[in-house]
């Protein structure tokens, strides 16, 4: 039996369309179709489809197998009420996934939701701290110095930043920074790229 019968049509309610729009932000975090969800979570594509737009309800049979397919918990992804809402649009400070790096002496977090179509993260730069080498990649980047200050290296030509300066470029250019102060430095740092991709030397 297909578990379609497991995700029962009925009216919309509010509970069921804030887990549909969590579904559908964190299948587009992970670039996957319908298609490539619902066969990893053993459902039909018309299940998904009804659960994303709320006119379906999560059942047991459904909610262990995809949250399985999209590598949470279960209890994260049937969340309800505010908690719902906020972990799909605002992530709290003390909720921030810390992004893998390379290099020595750089730590990036995450500071945007499931779903979200720009990456920010806030990068912490410790003194003589930076990227390994030069790097390039999709997407275009924008920075604001928060305090600190940054020596930037785009295309070959290096740029001396401090705090309140800020920065863009597209990512496709090759790419670098380190910090040569004394003090820690950190940067708002958006790009269009997702975080599996936003890491140094990658």
């Amino acid at each position: 039996m297909d578990m379609l019968d497991e995700a029962a049509e009925k009216p919309r309610d509010d509970a069921d369309i804030r887990v549909g729009r969590r579904v559908r932000a964190l299948r587009l975090e992970r670039r996957l179709s319908l298609a490539e969800l619902a066969a990893r979570a053993g459902v039909s594509i018309g299940a998904l489809s009804q659960i994303e737009r709320g006119m379906s309800s999560l059942r047991v049979k459904v909610i262990w197998p995809l949250a399985a397919a999209l590598d949470i918990e279960p209890s994260a992804l049937i969340a309800d009420g505010d908690e719902a809402v906020n972990d799909l649009y605002c992530v709290r400070s003390d909720k921030r996934r810390s992004i893998p790096v390379k290099s020595e002496g750089i730590a990036k977090a995450l500071l945007s939701p499931p779903g979200a179509t720009l990456t920010g993260m806030l990068v912490t730069v410790e003194a003589d701290g930076g990227t390994a080498e030069a790097y390039a990649h999709a997407g275009h980047e924008f920075g604001y110095v928060l305090s600190g200050e940054v020596e930037l290296v785009v295309d070959s030509t290096k740029y001396g930043l401090k705090t309140g300066d800020s920065f863009a470029f597209k990512s496709t250019l090759l790419h670098a920074f380190r910090n040569p102060g004394a003090e820690q430095c950190q940067i708002l740092w958006v790009n269009t790229t997702k975080p599996s991709e936003v890491r140094d030397g990658a």
